[in-house]
């Protein structure tokens, strides 16, 4: 039986890490869970799959965002693990739960979603953040999503507030931070499919 390849991808919004590590599953012939997780995750834990998009990488301390999201509403049992958790907590333990069903059946890439932490006492995982410098994380978004330079860095600004604060919160350690992952790398040297070469040749030497 092949050996299973499991890598995660933690990325800058704008840095092309979605891209590369869909690269890296394409070389590699292996599936890359990203969007399509949300969709996995709410078919085995019975949350509205647009709501778990709506979270996805989120999270809120709000009191009343907790009353308004009772999970009781949604009539949503998450088997002994659910008691006192809000809807946000669920969703997390769900999508845990899901990454570590997959990396156990099999490879993957696994983007975002603190994979890194999730797959932690898994032997031979790779924990990859990529990074680019905001000028060019700026074209990007611009490109992608035709907006202006300012529209761009504030979505920037918005959507990597959001990911560090999911992730801190969840896993207690800090997002970006060098100790947290194996390997960093600046996107914007390489380009996407250079980089993903990259990143599969350092998980081979590992």
């Amino acid at each position: 039986m092949e050996d299973k390849k499991l890598i995660t991808i933690g990325r800058q919004f704008g840095s092309c890490g979605r891209i590369i590590g869909e690269n890296v599953a394409k070389l590699l012939g292996i599936q890359c869970y990203d969007k399509q997780l949300i969709k996995q995750v709410a078919k085995e834990s019975g949350l509205w799959e647009n709501l778990l998009d709506e979270m996805d990488e989120k999270h809120s301390n709000s009191f009343l965002y907790s009353i308004v999201m009772d999970p009781y509403a949604f009539s949503y049992s998450f088997e002994n693990q659910g008691y006192g958790m809000n809807l946000n907590q669920r969703a997390f333990m769900a999508t845990y739960n899901t990454i570590e069903k997959i990396a156990k059946e099999g490879s993957g890439v696994f983007i975002g979603r603190c994979s890194d932490y999730v797959l932690r006492e898994q032997e031979k995982v790779l924990r990859v953040f990529i990074y680019a410098p905001m000028e060019a994380r700026i074209k990007s978004v611009m490109e992608r999503f035709n907006l202006s330079e300012k529209q761009a860095k504030e979505q920037i600004q918005k959507e990597d507030k959001a990911r560090a604060s999911y992730y801190n919160y969840y896993t207690s350690k800090k997002w970006g931070k060098m100790d947290s992952y194996d390997l960093c790398i600046d996107s914007s040297i390489l380009g996407p499919e250079k980089t993903a070469e990259m990143i599969i040749e350092f998980y081979n030497r590992m």
